[in-house]
């Protein structure tokens, strides 16, 4: 099995079990947000999105977003395994991104609010799953699936309601790369990532030749492709 960081844990098991050990760890039965792992399920979530109408309450508000405070505690695991030194968190990432969508130009048939809604959304399932990469070996579909599921848990958190649900959308279709806007987003991890890249090689001295590598080619809009290119003609200046 591949040892993997699972929010605060490192856990030698399969990933069910694992985030059911996380959980027993960090969600105690007198938590207002304790759940039992076996009531993840379609019914669930649709509990939860008929659970309120209104906005969330304060202590759902509050409780949420001490789930959230994770995000910036938790490095990116990419950084860690390469030894980067103060590597960036799961926040700053998805903050840089939104940060993209604010001054990306007008495209149209694109929603500008509604990308950066989606960037500061689609990483938010890693405050309790971790930040799972490729190299940990674990299949897409079950990454998806404890995500979708660690979302659905973080959305009943929430109170359920409009809020909710606008999180939860953003969420799976960003996930399933369903619209002009989640494949613009998709870009931005990607440009995030190798622009971060090219800091630290620039920093630190460290040559992370894979992360280009291993985004060549797969940007899927114009402006992703252009910011790309940029920062590659900067990469090569520098060489």
């Amino acid at each position: 099995m591949s040892r993997l960081v699972i929010g605060f844990n490192i856990i030698n098991t399969s990933f069910t079990k694992s985030l059911l050990l996380f959980h027993s760890q960090i969600f105690k039965p007198s938590s207002s947000y304790y759940f039992n792992s076996n009531s993840y399920n379609n019914t669930n979530y649709r509990f939860c999105r008929m659970a309120s109408s209104s906005s969330p309450s304060p202590s759902s508000a509050i409780d949420f977003l001490s789930l959230c405070h994770r995000l910036k505690s938790t490095k990116r695991a990419g950084w860690v395994k390469r030894d980067v030194a103060g590597p960036e968190s799961i926040a700053d990432h998805m903050y840089r991104m939104g940060l993209m969508a604010l001054i990306a130009s007008d495209t149209p048939g694109v929603n500008r609010d509604k990308c950066i809604k989606m960037a500061i959304v689609h990483d938010i399932a890693e405050a309790i799953v971790g930040d799972i990469t490729p190299s940990d070996g674990v299949p897409k579909a079950e990454k998806s699936r404890l995500e979708k599921e660690a979302l659905e848990h973080m959305c009943k958190l929430l109170g359920g309601g409009p809020r909710a649900e606008e999180i939860h959308e953003l969420w799976m279709e960003y996930e399933e790369n369903s619209s002009t806007e989640a494949k613009v987003v998709k870009d931005f991890d990607k440009i995030e990532m190798i622009l971060q890249a090219l800091e630290y090689e620039n920093e630190q001295g460290k040559d992370l030749e894979e992360f280009f590598v291993s985004t060549a080619g797969k940007f899927q809009t114009d402006l992703g492709k252009a910011w790309a290119s940029e920062i590659a003609s900067r990469r090569k200046k520098q060489d």
